[in-house]
């Protein structure tokens, strides 16, 4: 089955979309990859346009399958993974949606939660999706559209509004990979990751929560089908009429941190990987156990095969690390990315000035909406070498943060780190990152392991790997980064972190935003 056919992946990031083609060695084959319009119609607040991102997907699909000269036909299955928790809701007639997606990063509902705050319902929530109450989950967004999305903009002819819709079975709801799955197989699921996500999901019972439902106020039949992370028996089949004029099984699905973990072959308790992306996003693989945190981790599920018990981890989310090395493009203290390394190593420290990017406030493990990004330390003496090492140690300190905590909740202390995503091409970061954290880091030949776990779970839905173990073969190191820097240096250097972060908590108060 495997000569000459290969398994795609459409990776739906936050900043635009890839669609990835494997061989049965797990190398790529090809690569195409278009952005997408960030929209920010009020401070905090982050949108996207689902059509800009179908039409993209449409389009690098295409590419990459044209660019390597690969039939269609040539495809055994696709997979999906996407960014977690972005919001979506459409109308089941004309798969059209009711107003743009409302990204992962946005907080226009910081208010809700802090309703649910004061109402003594964090706890609650918890118990039931091992997740904490935060704007960062679909269930604030999936409320905030249905009371608010401006039916006027929706060209059609009922005159009912989006609640009244919904409640009506008019309506659909999903995360991206729930939109992508619907415009490819006109079926309308997700899998256990991404419900896991939603703080609508009950991740021991495995199902929608009834109760969480009525506190949102989120009709069942708005809500997708969950089916597991690698399916044996298909999403769905693409349209044979449709853009890619074939019908090809999509059989599977994972939210894009668990898809990291399944593509850096993280299947045993224990397993730990770090992907660097816009954000960070920290995970162990806890087995079977849904383990609590005591220390401000997620409890998440980290994947499902087809037949197989569902494998929790635990997560720590980091809001704001790739996204800060484009701040600093944006305030043009760098016209590249790829200058951060060389600017950094032309100073020996910061000279004690530390970068918070709470742009959108602090994930894990301090769980601060309110926080803003924070520089301190600067006199007249600093220049922009200065802030962009700042910005790079804001990145190592921040994972030490999660790690830290990652290794009191689960027992386990981690020898090493596989780490991958973007900026783990960046050698001055990985070795700063092993600096700081104390540990030996790990870099994947194949470092895009969000598009390979999709792959992955889509290609052993088919028979195309039959075992994980032939997913193990596949994985090699590129190289290992071992720490440099004196243990206590490192420690000095992090506790003086701890000073910046307590200057940047709560700042968006009495007006701000």
């Amino acid at each position: 089955m495997t000569t000459h056919t290969y398994v795609g992946a459409i990776d739906q990031g936050t900043t635009g979309t890839r669609f990835m083609v494997f061989d049965h060695a797990g190398q790529v084959v090809s690569n195409a990859y278009e952005t997408h319009e960030q929209h920010y119609p009020n401070p905090g607040w982050v949108e996207h346009d689902p059509v800009e991102i179908w039409e993209n997907t449409k389009l690098v699909v295409s590419r990459a399958l044209r660019e390597a000269d690969i039939e269609p036909t040539q495809l055994a299955a696709l997979g999906i993974t996407n960014q977690r928790e972005t919001t979506v809701i459409w109308d089941a007639e004309t798969g059209t949606p009711v107003h743009n997606a409302l990204v992962w990063q946005d907080r226009r509902t910081t208010d809700r939660v802090e309703r649910l705050e004061a109402d003594e319902k964090v706890e609650w929530i918890r118990e039931k999706t091992g997740l904490e109450a935060d704007a960062y989950f679909s269930a604030t967004k999936a409320e905030w559209l249905l009371d608010n999305a401006d039916p006027i903009k929706i060209q059609r002819t009922r005159p009912e509004d989006v609640r009244d819709r919904a409640e009506a079975g008019e309506l659909r709801m999903g995360t991206m990979d729930t939109w992508l799955i619907y415009k490819l197989t006109g079926q309308h699921v997700t899998d256990v990751t991404n419900a896991s996500r939603t703080m609508l999901y009950n991740i021991r019972d495995l199902t929608w929560d009834a109760e969480l439902l009525a506190e949102f106020d989120i009709p069942r039949s708005l809500l997708p089908d969950v089916r597991p992370s690698s399916d044996d028996e298909y999403y769905g089949y693409t349209d044979a009429e449709g853009f890619l004029g074939a019908e090809i099984p999509v059989a599977g699905a994972l939210g894009d941190q668990q898809a990291a973990l399944f593509g850096q072959t993280c299947f045993d308790e224990g397993d730990a990987k770090n992907t660097y992306g816009t954000g960070s996003f920290f995970l162990m693989n806890t087995g079977e156990e849904a383990v609590k945190s005591d220390h401000g981790l997620l409890t998440t599920i980290g994947f499902q095969r087809a037949g197989e018990p569902v494998q929790y981890a635990l997560e720590g989310s980091i809001f704001i690390t790739g996204a800060a090395i484009e701040w600093l493009e944006d305030v043009e203290l760098i016209a590249d990315p790829a200058q951060t390394a060389e600017l950094a190593r032309s100073v020996d420290s910061t000279d004690d000035v530390y970068v918070v990017p709470a742009f959108t406030g602090l994930g894990a493990p301090h769980w601060d909406g309110r926080a803003r990004g924070t520089i301190v330390g600067i006199t007249r003496g600093t220049k922009r070498e200065h802030l962009v090492r700042a910005t790079l140690e804001s990145i190592a300190y921040q994972t030490r943060d999660v790690a830290e905590a990652m290794e009191s909740d689960s027992g386990i202390e981690m020898n090493y780190l596989r780490v991958d995503g973007g900026a783990v091409k960046n050698n001055f970061l990985c070795q700063l990152q092993s600096d700081i954290i104390q540990t030996d880091i790990v870099r994947p030949e194949v470092d895009e392991t969000t598009a390979l776990g999709a792959a992955y779970a889509a290609g052993l839905a088919v028979g195309y790997w039959e075992t994980v173990d032939e997913l193990r073969d596949n994985w090699h190191v590129d190289r290992e980064f071992t720490p440099e820097m004196a243990t206590a240096d490192a420690d000095k250097k992090y506790d003086r972190w701890h000073d910046a972060v307590e200057r940047s908590l709560d700042w968006a108060r009495d007006g701000g935003s």
